[in-house]
């Protein structure tokens, strides 16, 4: 009974779209597609019968993370390099993360949405406890007109996935401000060391303009940069935790 069971969560993972319904639901072209991939971004589809590529999540968790990468501004070598670096076995909930704290770094892009074009972008139909959930994780805020929402939409594929984990209201609420509280702390005192160390040395010194050139670079890649170094350390620290506390004995 188990091993039919590993059989079809196996089988859920397996790659189902085609390039076509890929690029329907990453919100992007065929074209778009074809040249990530001639520049290596993507990973290739798995060939199923009749030689029909085939993607799956982990495609289109990559996909919103390139997009999202090329909304801060980065340009594609850039993402080549940000994307080289990253573990080569991550799943695509880890990519979700990843693209969620990138796009933490746009300004407020919130965008209104009805409860159908919710429903539609989230790729399944909400329930009123689902629609609770996404707006306790922040994905989401209730707008003035009833069946309006406010919508965080970098962030809202992470908080559908988790809509499927067995965690209750109460706890996402006190996870979110656990989450908020530290974050915080780690951003203000990350933002006091560049000023103190990088940016008031940079103004008392005369000006170059290589430097200058320097620094605007610098400027440019430090949030996504700071965002890797941010999630591969929460990750690693999160796993040694876990293993802490799960773990007999």
């Amino acid at each position: 009974m188990d091993t039919e069971a590993g059989t079809e969560s196996a089988a859920s993972q397996e790659p189902t779209l085609t390039v076509d319904e890929l690029a329907a639901r990453a919100g992007v072209t065929v074209r778009t597609i074809r040249f990530y991939s001639t520049r290596g971004l993507l990973p290739p589809p798995v060939i199923g019968p009749r030689r029909v590529g085939r993607y799956g999540r982990d495609h289109l968790s990559r996909l919103a993370l390139i997009e999202e990468l090329q909304h801060q501004g980065m340009t594609l070598a850039a993402i080549e390099r940000y994307l080289e670096q990253l573990p080569p076995d991550l799943s695509a909930h880890d990519l979700a993360i990843h693209r969620a704290l990138v796009a933490t770094w746009a300004p407020d892009s919130a965008e209104d949405a009805t409860r159908a074009e919710l429903e539609r972008r989230a790729g399944r139909v909400l329930s009123g406890e689902d629609v609770d959930r996404l707006a306790a994780m922040g994905v989401l805020a209730h707008a003035d007109s009833p069946g309006h929402y406010r919508l965080d939409p970098g962030l809202l594929r992470l908080g559908v996935e988790l809509l499927d984990v067995p965690i209750a209201h109460e706890t996402i609420l006190a996870a979110r401000t656990v989450l908020l509280e530290h974050t915080r702390s780690a951003a203000h005192e990350l933002s006091r060391l560049f000023r103190d160390e990088v940016w008031n040395p940079y103004e008392e010194s005369e000006p170059d303009p290589e430097r200058v050139a320097a620094m605007k670079s610098l400027s440019a890649h430090m949030q996504p940069m700071v965002v890797q170094a941010l999630v591969t350390a929460f990750q690693r620290s999160l796993k040694e935790e876990l293993r802490a506390a799960f773990t007999d004995g």
